[in-house]
C-alpha cells in the first residue's frame, strides 16, 4: 500500500493516529491507510475517507478509469445491484448476480482474480431475500485473510481471500447453516422458513455477528413468523458463541413489555439493517425492526421491546448493556433502516447516533446510552381499528430538528397554481390526514366513511438503507431523504389468521400525474452534531421534466424540487458526493461533488446508468478512485470505477 502526501494530508495523518485502533478493528487496514475495508468505509458506519487527491479544483475532471459488467454471471441478469465492493491491498471484493456470487477483481483494471457461486438450489428458490446483495466482510490477522458472506438461503460462509476456496475449518467445511437454532420454526403450515438477510455482517474483534430479515410484512401469511434472533460466530471455526434474543424470552429483560401470550409467537423484530460497532468498547449496535405484522399488532399488545430501537451488546458475552426504543408498539413500518453512525466528536464525547424512516437522528453516549439531547415522551392520537393496542406517547427527540417533513394536512398539498391545489384537495378527499406524525392505520372501510390515512413519511420514506456519511473531523452528519405520502390503510385478510393487514387495493392520490405534497421530494441535509443545528439543506436533483413540462405548469417558476429517490453518499476530505439513485420517475444518472460547508454543487458527471449501488473510494498504487455499481432502465449493473487522467 502506498501512501503520499498527497493523497492524505500531514493534518489527517496526526489525527488518525488517535483513533487509529477504532478504524482498524481485526481487518489490518483502515481508511487512513487508503482502503475501504467495511460496508461503510469502517465499523463506525461513516461512509468517510481522508483521501484528497481528488478536490474541488480537479474533480470535474474525473474519467472512467476502467468498469465491470456482471451481464455474464447468471443464472439471471442482474439490472439492480446495490452492494459496496471492500477495497484492501489492491484487491475489491463484491456480491455480484442475482445469487449472490463473490468476486475478487483487480481494483486498478477489474481483471477477475476469482469467482465464488453459492449454487443453493431449492433453497436459493424458496429465499426471501435474493438478489446481490449489499455486500461482504472481511477478516484478517496479518497472514490469514477471509472474506465473510451471507448466502440468500441464509448460509454463513468462509472464504479465502486468495483464492475464493471455501474454508475447511470453518462451520462444515466453509459454511454454517444459519437456519439451525432459530426460534419459531416449527409451523408446519410453511415448509418454507421466512428468514434470509441482504446486508453483510459485522466482522469485529475475531468474531462475526449476523442478524436477519424476513419477507416485507404489508400482508404477513399469519401472526406469527420466525424470530429475527442475533448471533455470533467465531471468525476462525464458525462455533455458535451467543444468541441474543431480539423478542425476550420469558424470564429475560423486556419480556414484561408484551402484555400477553403474543409475544410467543410473534416474529420478525430482525437486525436486516448493517450493524456497527466499537472495537475498543466492545459494543456491537443493533437496529432493530418492527414485529409481525408491519401495520396491524392487535396480535402483540404493548410497548413490544426491543422492537424499532436501538440495543447495544456487549460482543464477547451477548448482554445487553443498554437499549431504546424509538416506537413503542410500531404500526407504522418505520423499523430502523440503517447502520448506526459512531463518532468521537470534537468536544471529545462518544456519540452513537440512528438516522431514521420517521425523519428523526436519535443520539447518544455511546458506552452509557444517555441521550445527547432530552427526548421526551409526548402524547399521541389512538386509532379505531377493533382490537388494535394504542401506545398513549412515542418518543420525540427535543435535538436535532427532523431532517424531513412529519406529518401531513391540507397546509403540505402542492400549491403551484390555484388550479393544482383545488385538485390536490378533491384528491384528498375520503382519506384521513395525519396532523400528527404518529397518526395511525386506519381501515379502508372505516365508518366515517374513509378508506385510509394518509402518513408522511411513508414506510419508505425519511432516511433508510443508504444510510448516511459523518465527518469525523468535524461532527457534520450529511442525511439523503425522501419525501413520499403512504396510504395507511388495513383490510381483511382472508388468506392469513392475522385480522387486518395492508390494503394494496388503496394507494396514494395523484393530480394528473404530480405528487400532490409540495417538493423537495428528496433532499440532503448537513446537520451540526455538536451542537444539533442543521447547517443547510438542498434538493438532491433538479426538477424532472415530467413537471417542468407539465401540461399544467407551463410558464410557472418550479424551485429546484428533486426527485423521491435517497441519494447514495461519500465524503472525503475535501468533497461530499451525491449520485441520484434510481426507482423513482426522474431520477437521474448523475454523480455530483458537492461542498461540504455550504451545500454549493461544484460538479457534475454523467454516470453510465443510474446509481444502484453506493459510491465508495480507495487509493492504490498512488491513485485515487471512485466507483459505485449502476444499472437499471433495461441495462445489466455494472461497477463503474473513475480516476483522474
Amino acid at each position: 500500500m502506498i501512501i503520499t502526501k498527497r493523497l492524505i494530508s500531514p493534518v489527517i495523518i496526526a489525527g488518525a493516529l488517535a483513533c487509529a485502533p477504532l478504524a482498524l478493528g481485526q481487518t489490518g487496514t483502515s481508511v487512513y491507510e487508503g482502503d475501504w475495508p467495511d460496508l461503510h468505509g469502517n465499523k463506525f458506519s461513516q461512509r468517510y475517507s481522508p483521501l484528497d487527491q481528488i478536490n474541488a479544483d480537479n474533480v470535474g475532471d474525473l474519467e472512467i478509469a476502467w468498469r465491470f459488467s456482471t451481464e455474464n454471471f447468471g443464472p439471471n441478469v442482474d439490472f439492480n445491484n446495490p452492494s459496496t465492493p471492500l477495497e484492501i491491498d489492491g484487491v475489491l471484493y463484491s456480491n455480484i448476480a442475482s445469487t449472490r456470487n463473490v468476486v475478487a477483481l483487480d481494483a486498478t483494471n477489474g481483471q477477475v482474480l476469482w469467482l465464488w457461486r453459492p449454487q443453493e438450489g431449492e433453497r436459493y428458490d424458496h429465499a426471501p431475500r435474493k438478489g446481490a446483495g449489499r455486500g461482504v466482510a472481511f477478516w484478517s490477522d496479518g497472514g490469514t485473510s477471509r472474506v465473510i458472506d451471507v448466502t440468500p438461503g441464509y448460509q454463513l460462509v468462509s472464504l479465502d481471500a486468495k483464492t475464493g476456496i471455501l474454508d475447511p475449518n470453518f462451520g462444515n467445511n466453509g459454511k454454517v447453516d444459519l437456519m439451525i437454532g432459530l426460534r419459531n420454526t416449527e409451523d408446519s403450515r410453511f415448509p418454507n422458513i421466512d428468514i434470509g438477510i441482504s446486508a453483510p455482517p459485522l466482522v469485529m474483534n475475531n468474531v462475526i455477528v449476523v442478524g436477519a430479515a424476513h419477507s416485507t410484512g404489508g400482508r404477513p401469511r399469519a401472526k406469527s413468523n420466525v424470530k429475527g434472533d442475533v448471533r455470533r460466530y467465531d471468525v476462525h471455526t464458525g462455533e455458535l458463541l451467543w444468541t441474543f434474543h431480539t423478542i425476550p424470552a420469558e424470564g429475560e429483560y423486556g419480556f414484561e413489555s408484551w402484555l400477553d401470550d403474543g409475544v410467543k409467537f410473534t416474529g420478525n423484530s430482525g437486525v436486516w439493517a448493517p450493524i456497527s460497532g466499537d472495537p475498543e468498547l466492545g459494543l456491537v449496535y443493533l437496529p432493530i425492526e418492527d414485529p409481525t405484522g408491519d401495520y396491524f399488532g392487535a396480535d402483540r399488545p404493548g410497548a413490544n421491546l426491543f422492537s424499532s430501537g436501538l440495543v447495544a451488546v456487549d460482543v464477547k458475552t451477548g448482554e445487553r448493556q443498554w437499549h431504546y426504543q424509538f416506537i413503542h408498539h410500531d404500526i407504522w413500518d418505520w423499523d430502523v433502516p440503517s447502520a448506526p453512525l459512531l463518532v468521537d466528536l470534537p468536544n471529545g464525547r462518544k456519540v452513537v447516533m440512528s438516522v431514521t424512516k420517521q425523519s428523526f437522528v436519535y443520539a447518544f453516549d455511546r458506552l452509557t446510552g444517555e441521550p445527547i439531547w432530552p427526548i421526551v415522551e409526548r402524547p399521541v392520537p389512538a386509532g379505531d381499528v377493533p382490537g388494535e393496542w394504542y401506545s398513549p406517547t412515542q418518543p420525540y427527540p427535543t435535538r436535532p430538528a427532523p431532517f424531513d417533513r412529519q406529518g401531513f394536512s391540507d397546509d403540505d398539498l402542492i400549491d403551484f397554481t390555484p388550479e393544482l391545489r383545488a385538485l390536490a384537495l378533491e384528491a384528498t378527499e375520503g382519506f384521513r390526514l395525519s396532523p400528527s406524525l404518529f397518526s395511525p392505520p386506519s381501515l379502508t372501510d372505516a365508518t366515517d366513511g374513509t378508506r385510509g390515512t394518509l402518513s408522511l413519511p411513508s414506510s419508505t420514506g425519511g432516511s433508510n438503507w443508504e444510510g448516511s456519511a459523518l465527518d469525523p473531523e468535524t461532527g457534520v452528519l450529511y442525511v439523503p431523504s425522501r419525501t413520499q405520502l403512504g396510504a395507511l390503510s388495513l383490510a381483511n385478510n382472508p388468506d392469513s389468521d392475522i385480522d387486518y393487514s395492508r390494503s394494496y387495493g388503496v394507494r396514494v392520490p395523484r393530480v394528473q400525474g404530480l405528487d400532490i405534497v409540495k417538493p423537495p421530494y428528496g433532499r440532503i441535509t448537513a446537520i451540526d452534531m455538536n451542537s444539533g443545528d442543521h447547517l443547510w439543506m438542498i434538493a438532491n436533483a433538479d426538477t424532472p421534466e415530467r413537471i417542468t413540462n407539465h401540461a399544467l405548469l407551463k410558464g410557472v417558476d418550479i424551485p429546484r424540487t428533486g426527485v423521491p429517490t435517497r441519494s447514495g453518499m461519500l465524503l472525503t476530505k475535501t468533497l461530499l458526493f451525491q449520485s441520484e439513485g434510481t426507482g423513482a420517475s426522474g431520477a437521474s444518472p448523475i454523480f455530483r461533488a458537492i461542498n461540504k460547508q455550504t451545500g454549493e454543487i461544484i460538479a457534475e458527471l454523467e454516470l453510465p446508468d443510474n446509481q444502484t449501488g453506493l459510491p465508495f473510494t480507495y487509493e492504490h498504487d498512488g491513485k485515487q478512485y471512485v466507483a459505485m455499481y449502476v444499472g437499471s432502465g433495461g441495462n445489466a449493473a455494472e461497477l463503474v470505477v473513475y480516476s483522474l487522467p
